[in-house]
Formats: structure tokens, C-alpha cells, sequence
């Protein structure tokens, strides 16, 4: 992957992303995305805000979910099966198993399990029934 080998950003193999998600350039080694976590599209990852002269290492955790178009702000840690709702600005540290909206991205809800990707641990099955019914209706 070339943003591991050439910029030195360090991105788990099992991390997905949209090709439209930005991870910062200006200060690659500062990104780091844990196993099994999705960015969706325009999310932007920042290491940097070159007008403080901050390059900080910003980190994202195992299992969590960035909705598009949010901002993760230079030197945050977002901790592990966590979301990140569309469009937030997050300015903060997030607990793990925490979901986070708005601008500035607050609390929303805390002690929440998920799974791979961000997904709740009932998405498979919710996906199943909807395939069924769907089958059942000869769409």
C-alpha cells in the first residue's frame, strides 16, 4: 500500500477506506489506523495545523467507523469500536465504545459493542432479515 511504504503512515493491512478519504500528508508518520476500522468517503485524518506549528500523531482504534466527511483534528485519539457520525468535527479524545457527533463532535452514546468495521453486532442479522424479506417480495 503506498501510504504505508511511501508516506510511512501506519495503516493496518485489514483497514478499509474510500478512495476520497484524505489521511494528512503534511506529517504522514503522525497517522495511525488500527485493524478492521472503515473510513468512509472525504473524511479527512489531520496531523497537522501549520498555522500553531502542531504535528502531532493522530490515532484511530480497532473496529471503529469514520462517517464521511467528518474531521479527525491533528494529535486526537479515538479509541477502539467506535463511530464517528457524517460530518462531525472531532476536537477531542473519544472513549472507546463511544459514538460521537456534531460540531464539535460530542457524546452521544457510551458502552456500545461493536464488531468489524464499526458495525453493531446485530447488523448481520438485520442484513439477513432484509434479504429474506426482499426474496420473499421477488425483488
Amino acid at each position: 500500500m503506498v501510504l504505508t511504504k511511501f508516506w510511512g503512515m501506519d495503516i493496518h493491512p485489514t483497514v478499509e477506506f474510500s478512495l476520497s478519504a484524505r489521511f494528512d500528508k503534511t506529517y504522514p508518520k503522525g497517522v495511525h489506523v488500527a485493524e478492521k476500522t472503515y473510513v468512509a468517503f472525504d473524511a479527512a485524518i489531520l496531523t497537522h495545523d501549520r498555522t500553531r506549528g502542531i504535528y502531532k500523531h493522530t490515532r484511530i482504534g480497532k473496529n471503529c467507523f469514520i462517517g464521511a466527511r467528518s474531521i479527525i483534528m491533528p494529535g486526537i485519539t479515538i479509541g477502539d469500536e467506535c463511530i464517528v457520525g457524517s460530518g462531525a468535527v472531532v476536537t477531542k479524545d473519544v472513549p472507546s465504545r463511544s459514538i460521537v457527533a456534531g460540531n464539535p463532535a460530542t457524546i452521544i452514546k457510551s458502552g456500545i459493542p461493536l464488531v468489524e468495521y464499526g458495525a453493531y453486532e446485530s447488523a448481520d442479522e438485520t442484513r439477513r432479515i432484509f434479504r429474506e424479506k426482499e426474496k420473499a417480495e421477488g425483488r
